[in-house]
């Protein structure tokens, strides 16, 4: 099975891998990655924002980010590999007040490691979960992470705590 987010990626990486590359040559690293971060922060954010306009109106911010987790999974697909400590019923509609995980593998650290670019994929990619946490979260959930296979971690620890209102 595949994965048309991870598709994306690829087709992302081979439009901005050269780019930034040659932004960097003209501008130096720091500066052209400033840059770029900044740009992706943006687009991240606009993007985010316009995919939760399908999220129903009336659900409260804990029950639209629940939605948006049941959402994104089939379009990761077989990209991630997932270990489940806490609150996987989120998939079937059900919301706890934590829902935590670990990936344990992940296709996308992978394709960005070897073309050389993991903070490019962290920004692209990882730096999501916290805008999507912000963006439909609006307060109500709170996202930590210690460590990103993207960055050299030996796996993802995604931990939300969800507020009590709204909660089903």
């Amino acid at each position: 099975m595949g994965s048309s987010m991870l598709a994306r990626a690829r087709i992302q990486a081979e439009v901005l891998v050269p780019l930034l590359r040659a932004f960097r040559e003209e501008l130096g690293v720091e500066r052209a990655n400033r840059i770029a971060w900044k740009g992706l922060e943006k687009w991240r954010t606009d993007f985010i924002r316009e995919s939760a306009k399908s999220l129903p109106a009336e659900a409260s911010n804990t029950e639209r980010f629940a939605v948006s987790l049941q959402a994104i999974k089939p379009d990761i697909g077989d990209a991630i590999d997932f270990k489940w400590l806490q609150g996987e019923s989120v998939l079937e509609g059900k919301i706890n007040e934590r829902i935590e995980f670990d990936i344990t593998g992940c296709r996308f650290a992978q394709l960005f490691r070897a073309l050389g670019e993991p903070e490019l994929g962290f920004a692209l990619l990882c730096a999501g979960d916290n805008t999507l946490t912000d963006e439909v979260g609006k307060g109500d959930v709170e996202f930590k992470r210690t460590q990103t296979i993207m960055q050299g971690g030996d796996h993802c620890d995604f931990r939300f705590a969800l507020k009590k209102k709204g909660l089903v």
